[in-house]
């Protein structure tokens, strides 16, 4: 049995992070793709049917998953209208805008019984997938603190909708939901949340630097990005009576696909040279610093999941109560933010 698969938006996200996968796993069929960038798909994809509006997609009887691509204020409007036709739907980060708008898509999607999930690729980021194997070990004792950068250095603000004063714009909703997904899966809910956003770029209309610290029982997480990082330091690192593990640069999944990489490139989600985390501990009284080989990152592995939880009924890759969680998390963040004080989360 085929997946037959529609998506809208043929953007960065459309382009390099849903398509390849859609058209290279077997399951799925990859049938039509919203988007004004006509020749560029019939290039890339010669035998998939390009529409103009998303209302034209919606008209297709025979799609079974849509996929949402596009720019942010369209994910509510979008994925409501495809679970109303009852079409299962992926859903790019974040998930909404709000989380009143993600609270009716998931009542909607259980009043329809579609599948509903939102994509956050960066859990199969190859450091990601070592920490939790690590973790998993637990080489490391009780931990203590944990914490992740997503910088880059843009100190141009660029003519683009992610940087324009819109609702779900900047890099709090951007990058933020990475930080934000990772350490909910790897730590559940924090107590309290504190958080400083900025528009330090000159020109910057939206936000483009955030701090955030969480606060667990006694472990600590600190979540950071900034568009003006030109030399960044650990991507991550964390902390544990009995140990330390740090971690530099970033899965090369995204230059890979963007270079044109085939999936079955066995290079594919490998850093070249292939990259280590550094891992300290005590081995019999004896403090010892060694390499520890980051594993292979894996994009696949989220439609791999959404196949089986189509066509065999197993649990979605990323549950749309999680991303609704980001969501919750993000509005948190901007509450500490304009308030000036630690938020606690009931």
């Amino acid at each position: 049995m085929s997946i037959r698969v529609g998506v809208v938006g043929y953007g960065l996200s459309g382009r390099v992070f849903h398509a390849p996968f859609l058209e290279h796993l077997e399951p799925f069929q990859l049938k039509a793709i919203v988007t004004s960038r006509v020749e560029q798909v019939k290039h890339d994809y010669p035998n998939v049917q390009v529409l103009s509006s998303f209302e034209d997609l919606i008209e297709q009887t025979d799609l079974d998953l849509i996929v949402i691509t596009t720019p942010n204020t369209t994910h509510f409007p979008y994925a409501h209208a495809a679970i109303k036709a009852r079409k299962h739907v992926v859903v790019e980060k974040p998930f909404t805008n709000t989380v009143e708008e993600a609270d009716q898509l998931i009542e909607t999607a259980q009043a329809q019984n579609v599948l509903l999930s939102v994509y956050q690729n960066r859990r199969y980021d190859n450091d990601f997938l070592t920490l939790q194997q690590t973790l998993r070990a637990g080489i490391l004792g009780e931990l203590s603190h944990y914490e992740a950068h997503f910088d880059r250095f843009r100190p141009l603000v660029s003519q683009r909708w992610r940087e324009e004063d819109l609702p779900g714009s900047g890099i709090l909703y951007d990058l933020g939901a990475h930080l934000i997904d990772q350490a909910l899966v790897l730590f559940g809910f924090p107590r309290s949340i504190w958080a400083d956003l900025s528009n330090q770029r000159t020109d910057a209309q939206t936000t483009d630097y955030f701090h955030m610290v969480l606060r667990y029982d006694r472990m600590r997480v600190v979540l950071h990005s900034s568009s003006l990082v030109r030399n960044p330091g650990p991507r991550i690192q964390i902390h544990g009576d009995q140990g330390s593990w740090t971690s530099y640069g970033l899965d090369p999944q995204e230059e890979q696909l963007n270079k044109g990489m085939s999936l079955t490139n066995p290079n594919f989600g490998y850093r070249k040279p292939r990259s280590f985390a550094q891992l300290t501990h005590e081995i019999a009284g004896i403090e010892s610093t060694s390499k520890v080989p980051l594993v292979q990152g894996n994009y696949l592995r989220y439609y791999q999941e959404i196949a089986e939880a189509i066509l065999e009924g197993q649990p979605v890759p990323v549950t749309a109560n999680e991303g609704r969680n980001v969501i919750q998390m993000i509005e948190l963040a901007t509450k500490s933010h304009l308030q000036g004080q630690v938020i606690p989360i009931v």
